[in-house]
């Protein structure tokens, strides 16, 4: 059912499905919806969270020299926006129980 150490869309679906009794398609189409909800949140600048899991929080980073690793040539790193993970107090300790 699962690839190893990933949690896809169609497992999601599958858990709607067992758990609410839902049929696949609807299930799916569920999952969907919510994840097109988050995204078209995110596109227009907003932060997503989700209580008791955690928050994905959009940061502009201003432009800032940086240094090619292999040859030591400054080069200047464009502005851009990027989106982090935080994870709530309740599932960072989830996750440290294991």
């Amino acid at each position: 059912m699962r690839s190893v150490g990933t949690l896809t869309r169609a497992d999601l679906a599958e858990t709607i499905n067992r758990k609410m009794g839902f049929s696949r398609a609807e299930s799916l189409d569920m999952v969907e919806a919510i994840l097109g909800k988050m995204s078209d949140a995110l596109a227009k600048g907003e932060n997503v969270k989700i209580s008791g899991f955690g928050s994905f929080v959009l940061r502009d980073k201003n432009e800032r020299i940086g240094r090619n690793p292999k040859t030591g040539i400054e080069v200047p790193i464009t502005p851009r926006r990027v989106m982090t993970f935080r994870a709530s107090q309740l599932l960072k300790e989830r996750i440290a129980k294991g």
